[in-house]
């Protein structure tokens, strides 16, 4: 028997598998062609089933996309809602208002309708009009307009998110956990920003694009937490940080701006734990633990800058001297005169004084390890 060369076999292959396809009844073609989610036959295109099954979901209506999955736990417990379904916002300072749409908003406020339409707000909006109506994008956030189109200097007629306007915090606030409840800003409520008045938009700005994400008032995140706290932001600036001004990390890998079940705004629920997200190693268990270590790291640290080494909240061994009186030691207290170049030097508090016996003071886990020698 001879046999054929490869390129012929491969020739009839091809032409095997055509001729299976040529000979489909008409019903099974057909029925092929229209089956949705399919790629088109003469250019291969996604259809609009596929495109939507492809996207990943997002805060916005991520809810049904959970509910269709089988595999999943059905959830019912966010009021967001996606973009072609946003409702207008009350405007409790303008209850009779009506909306109007954009087209009139535009007619007056062109600048701002040529900025916002490089936001990802408003062109999200637009392409969700299909349902929402010519009200999208514009009253969507503000409200409806009728009465700020007939008086526009009215205080409150429409809802503005500025420092002087009328319009509450309370319902700035509002408006935007409309659309973004839930999820990062589930403590959002009862939060300390939230008790101090602020609005979303003291730190975001979802009319421009500012920042690279998060739509935020300034160019980085670590910017706008500086407007307020700058007395923590000064920290970085001292001989041992944290490093943020590297840009190595932000405020947010510690703190969630948005509320947490912590005063501080922790992403975790302690200080130790926030620290050990990086410093692993310091977590434990340990054989002999430092109890001021376990019950926080805030004891002898500043997480946020120190003029000392190691971000410590005192000198050595001064630090030590605050809970341990020199007991098994001879009993001196050590002071500044005790350094190198003071009037009466002590070797003790020389090199890294405690800490150049006491190595493992974070914990120890050797036999011999109950004065973390080892």
């Amino acid at each position: 028997m001879r046999v054929l060369p490869l390129s012929f076999a491969v020739v009839l292959a091809v032409a095997s598998a055509l001729g299976g396809l040529l000979v489909l009844p008409g019903g099974a073609r057909a029925q092929q062609q229209a089956s949705p989610g399919t790629a088109s036959s003469s250019g291969g295109s996604l259809s609009q089933d596929d495109i939507a099954r492809m996207l990943p979901s997002t805060d916005m209506g991520a809810n049904a996309a959970r509910n269709a999955d089988p595999h999943l736990a059905p959830v019912n417990d966010s009021p967001a809602t996606p973009f072609d379904a946003a409702p207008i916002p009350h405007n409790p300072l303008a209850p009779d208002a009506q909306a109007i749409g954009a087209k009139t908003c535009v007619a007056c406020h062109s600048l701002e309708n040529v900025q916002a339409s490089h936001s990802l707000h408003v062109a999200s909006f637009r392409a969700g009009a299909a349902n929402t109506g010519p009200q999208a994008a514009c009253e969507s956030c503000h409200g409806p307009g009728s009465e700020h189109a007939k008086n526009p200097t009215a205080p409150g007629s429409i809802i503005a998110f500025t420092h002087g306007s009328a319009t509450t915090p309370q319902t700035q606030q509002e408006v935007c956990l409309g659309c973004h409840a839930g999820g990062a800003r589930q403590h959002w409520i009862g939060s300390v920003h939230q008790e101090r008045g602020l609005s979303c938009s003291d730190c975001h700005n979802p009319m421009a694009r500012l920042s690279p994400e998060g739509v935020l008032a300034k160019p980085s995140i670590n910017e706008v937490c500086a407007t307020c706290h700058k007395d923590i932001m000064a920290k970085f600036n001292r001989r041992s940080h944290m490093p943020l001004p590297e840009g190595q990390m932000s405020c947010v890998d510690c703190h969630n701006p948005h509320g947490t079940l912590t005063r501080p705004l922790l992403k975790t629920d302690t200080v130790n734990e926030t620290c050990y997200t990086c410093h692993a190693e310091k977590r434990g268990p340990f054989l002999f633990e430092h109890a001021p270590v376990r019950e926080s790291c805030l004891n002898c640290h500043d997480p946020h800058g120190s003029n000392q080494q190691t971000l410590l909240v005192a000198p050595l061994p001064m630090l030590c001297q605050q809970c341990h009186t020199m007991t098994r030691h001879p009993n001196d207290l050590q002071v500044p005169t005790n350094l190198g170049n003071g009037s009466t030097p002590d070797e003790r508090l020389m090199g890294r004084a405690c800490l150049t016996c006491h190595t493992n003071i974070h914990g120890s886990n050797n036999p011999s390890g109950s004065r973390f020698h080892k």
